[in-house]
């Protein structure tokens, strides 16, 4: 015990040193955990509760062009910038710059005539498959489906997914309109009148309503957040980085000598790396509990969503040292092969961040391609990530969480036996 203790110290006065691999390990993962949650919080605050500017150019002075812009208007998402002038596309670049719009919508000219001849058309169909009209009026030639598009511009920045999110909300807006013709056109058609305004209200405002409920393996209904999504996951992306100072103090030793001196001692070498496993399991720990409580307090302060704790804190500590010692594996195993500092600087560096792009630490697993998708199973950040999302997101029971830790430990154990046949030869 006693030369285990001596080993530790050294361990431990080593990394003291190490300034360069204390900041990488403390302080660049928690400068990302606060950068990525408040990034992706914000980007949240865009889609959910701020307001888009949206340029319309109308150069239609029908009803139905109206109604869809003050449609755009009440439905919350944007801040409608009009326009009735007859610009081309140069000139509504330029509005959109001028304006600070990524979007814009142009509503061409006779667009409520075409909405107004199309819905008569579907009206008088419709009475004759009622039977109450003999044959349905002649399909207007000079009334063509794509004259009455309208035409989205947008910026080339703004990305796929917002764009088509954006549309579904316009072509929503227009669907209302078009029903609200048809609906005008039939009841004239029965009734030879107008469709009074307070039914008309009635009947387009009884829309079916979607209730969001996350839903955990407990049944409970927790509501996460990009806190409970990016703590875990920067967590771990700390952890593994130890691989710059373990896997470079590692190589230092057998460079100098100073691991071929601590052979020729009275102990094992296993007790060396044992040694350097603890000092790290400390340290691994530590990163834990300053990024869990940088979410649990400091978040709340800089108006970011508060870090959750599981309930099951066991099962949180038992996980957290499963993951570290999968990344002391990681670091050991490099460090034992690596020749130099610079290769175990170099080459541990930048698996870490092919391990974390492919374990779904930078980019979500279930955007990836299907190819991806396969390749995540090889990376341990994919298994101990999963092991904490099903922690904070999905409230696991134990058999989820001794399911989940299996693979780690498995991991773990082949890097160990890697590293221990690599000291041996």
């Amino acid at each position: 015990m006693f030369k285990l203790w001596a080993s530790i110290k050294k361990d431990i006065k080593i990394l003291l040193r190490d300034k360069v691999g204390l900041s990488l390990m403390f302080v660049m993962p928690i400068v990302l955990a606060v950068l990525i949650t408040a990034l992706q919080a914000s980007v949240f605050d865009v889609v959910n509760k701020n307001k888009i500017p949206l340029f319309v150019c109308n150069k239609d002075s029908g009803q139905a062009a109206k109604q869809l812009v003050v449609s755009l208007q009440k439905s919350g998402h944007f801040i409608v910038i009009k326009s009735t002038e007859n610009l081309n596309e140069s000139q509504i670049a330029q509005k959109m710059n001028e304006t600070d719009a990524l979007i814009a919508l142009c509503i061409p000219s006779q667009f409520s005539e075409k909405i107004k001849n199309k819905a008569a058309e579907i009206s008088a169909k419709a009475l004759t498959n009622f039977g109450i009209k003999d044959e349905a009026g002649a399909l207007n030639k000079e009334n063509n489906v794509s004259d009455k598009n309208l035409f989205f511009y947008y910026h080339p920045a703004l990305q796929t997914s917002y764009r088509q999110s954006i549309e579904g909300g316009i072509y929503a807006a227009v669907q209302l309109i078009e029903t609200k013709q048809i609906l005008s056109a039939l009841y004239t058609s029965l009734n030879e009148k107008p469709l009074p305004q307070d039914l008309e209200q009635e009947i387009t405002s009884q829309q079916l309503k979607i209730n969001e409920i996350p839903l955990s393996k407990d049944g409970g209904h927790l509501i996460p957040n990009a806190t409970q999504h990016n703590i875990p996951a920067w967590t771990l992306f700390a952890m593994f980085f130890i691989v710059t100072s373990l896997g470079s103090n590692l190589v230092k030793e057998k460079v100098s000598g100073s691991f071929t001196r601590l052979k020729t001692l009275p102990t094992h070498y296993g007790l060396i790396l044992l040694s350097k496993q603890i000092t790290y399991l400390c340290v691994c720990l530590l990163q834990v509990l300053v990024i869990f409580l940088i979410g649990l307090f400091l978040f709340p302060i800089m108006g970011l969503p508060k870090l959750n704790i599981p309930t099951n804190l066991f099962a949180l500590g038992l996980v957290s040292i499963l993951c570290a010692w999968c990344a002391i594996s990681y670091a050991q195993c490099v460090g034992t092969w690596a020749r130099s500092q610079e290769q175990a600087n170099g080459f541990g560096s930048l698996s870490v961040v092919i391990l974390a792009a492919i374990g779904g630490i930078l980019i979500p697993y279930f955007a990836m391609p299907q190819g991806f998708q396969y390749a995540a199973y090889i990376s341990p950040m994919f298994w101990c990530l999963k092991a904490y999302y099903n922690l904070f997101l999905e409230t696991a029971q134990w058999h989820d969480v001794l399911k989940n830790s299996l693979p780690i430990i498995l991991i773990s154990a082949a890097l160990q036996a890697v590293s221990l046949w690599r000291w041996k030869s």
